[in-house]
């Protein structure tokens, strides 16, 4: 089921543009967008720098995601390993990654090795285009190994750009999607991914955690391993940690959905599957969620059925449909569901009992013997799925905004740019604005939006412009601010105050210039 799962998502992939539409540089691409990267050889002799190596794929992963490609997750490759027979630590040869990429059907691999040296750190990637059995040149950069984010996003760039020249992007950008995570926090998360123990797993990721309190892949991985060693509540309020606007919330909230039912809190797991249905409504999220609500005595029929609609090739939804209707007394429909799901397992004992009592006619209540079904929880969560569906929705967002009038579209990537931004997705949201300046080169609020990427990547000059840019087309506040910001910290004061002011006057209530006026009026400088 997972060579299944995986390859159907991978087919889906192969052709998909990149997430922006109006970001149609690579949209055309004939080699496809999947890539696969591998863990990176460590040439620097110590091995207590091996997790380096494994770090790698995760940063590049992340990047390269945000670029609009797809990439194979860890446990993806993982599988592929397996799947040929290959231990986990293994390190491929030219000939074995053809054989890997072939099996996950990825047209790009990422390559490449490192060398730690009185405390620097140099690598070299390379990008196996796998159509053509072609590698490019070296990728090669270097920095302080205590810098070792802006060394991988540096690589995740020159990548992108290798598989896709047109990749507008700054790198600036890249080099600050990985704020908020100490290197300390990062060590301990890519070690505990490859704990030998789950144990070991658990204190690491613990760790992790510690160092970086709000690290949403470490909250993740921690509160997945907790469920898969049963300890359920530990899990559930691990899961509740990763903030619901992070792009891992769906995730954390499908395994907390489950934590929460396997202790019989199934109000809190229903609205746990209820908070990922609202945003990814696949199949088994929506079954969940119509199970935990059965559990508390409502009428979940109407979800249920939904989940068979979107799947009617699963034996499990119809037989919940069955389960559902049948303790309504609504005999026809039980009869159907427990038919369709029997032809689809026909060995199902529990199905064919129940078909014993929907044809007697008999409810629960009135069944000789004690007889009370109860639906089937969807317990595995499908990345691939996920994914899969994940890209399908921005597959019909480009198809839907390609319709609207240019300002309409603009506006429209640049609300999405900014939803990115509040997430701290920076290389996301870059693409959205400039997707909305594609789109409508008179945008305002694009260049706005572009400014403070450039603020809080650290490019002062090129913040600046946009939001002079920004203003020349139209007075706003977020173009205001960064300019108030840029000046408050070059100590230019009145200045600064000039556009908190005009801030102000555009929105007397915007937190932001009010904070600001604070700070100014606080070193004696008054507000004009």
């Amino acid at each position: 089921m997972r060579v299944l799962a995986v390859l159907a998502l991978l087919t889906v992939a192969r052709h998909l543009p990149a997430q922006s539409a109006g970001a149609d540089s690579a949209a055309q691409e004939p080699g496809g967008r999947v890539v696969l990267v591998l863990p990176f050889d460590n040439r620097s002799g110590e091995a207590n720098l091996n997790w380096i190596g494994d770090s790698f794929p995760d940063t590049l992963d992340q990047r390269l995601n945000s670029a609009g490609f797809l990439t194979i997750s860890h446990d993806d490759r993982a599988f592929a390993l397996d799947h040929l027979g290959l231990p986990p630590n293994f390190r491929p040869t030219r000939a074995t990654t053809l054989r890997i990429a072939q099996t996950l059907d990825a047209n790009f691999v990422v390559v490449g090795n490192y060398t730690v040296r009185e405390g620097r750190i140099m690598v070299q990637a390379q990008v196996l285009e796998v159509n053509k059995l072609r590698m490019s040149a070296p990728l090669d950069d270097s920095s302080e190994l205590a810098r070792l984010f802006d060394i991988e996003n540096a690589v995740a760039w020159k990548v992108a750009r290798q598989i896709d020249p047109k990749f507008s992007v700054a790198q600036q950008t890249f080099l600050a999607a990985s704020a908020g995570v100490n290197l300390t926090a990062f060590e301990n998360y890519i070690r505990g991914l490859d704990a030998p123990t789950p144990a070991e797993r658990v204190k690491r990721l613990q760790a992790a955690v510690a160092a970086s309190p709000s690290y949403a892949q470490a909250l993740l991985a921690l509160g997945k391993q907790e469920f898969a060693d049963l300890n359920y509540a530990a899990a559930a309020a691990d899961l509740d940690k990763v903030p619901p606007a992070d792009r891992l919330a769906l995730e954390a909230g499908f395994y907390k959905g489950l934590a929460r039912f396997n202790d019989a809190k199934y109000a809190d797991a229903e609205a746990a599957f209820a908070f990922v249905a609202t945003r990814l409504p696949l199949p088994e999220v929506v079954n969940n969620q119509g199970v935990a609500a059965s559990r508390q005595g409502k009428d979940a029929s109407a979800l249920l059925q939904r989940a068979a609609n979107a799947d009617p090739n699963d034996p499990d939804y119809h037989y919940n449909v069955a389960v559902a209707t049948y303790r309504k007394g609504d005999f026809a429909a039980a009869q159907r569901e427990i038919a369709a799901a029997l032809k689809l397992r026909p060995n199902d004992a529990e199905a064919k009992e129940l078909q014993t009592h929907i044809a007697a006619g008999r409810t629960p209540l009135a069944a000789k013997a004690p007889f009370e079904p109860l639906e089937r929880i969807r317990r595995t969560y499908s990345e691939a799925s996920f994914r899969q569906a994940a890209f399908q929705l921005d597959q019909m967002r480009a198809m839907r905004l390609a319709t609207l009038p240019p300002a309409q579209q603009a506006a429209e990537y640049t609300q999405l740019g900014h939803d990115y931004l509040k997430q701290g997705l920076l290389p996301e949201a870059e693409q959205e604005f400039e997707a909305a300046l594609a789109a409508d080169k008179n945008s305002a609020a694009a260049y706005a939006g572009i400014a403070q990427i450039r603020e809080q990547s650290g490019n002062a000059e090129d913040a600046r412009l946009n939001a002079q840019n920004s203003l020349r087309l139209k007075p706003n506040v977020p173009a205001c601010l960064v300019l108030a910001r840029l000046n408050l910290v070059a100590n230019d004061l009145p200045a600064s105050a000039a556009y908190v002011g005009n801030a102000l006057r555009l929105n007397p209530k915007d937190p932001g210039a009010l904070g600001l006026k604070q700070q100014l009026e606080s070193r004696g400088q008054s507000i004009p």
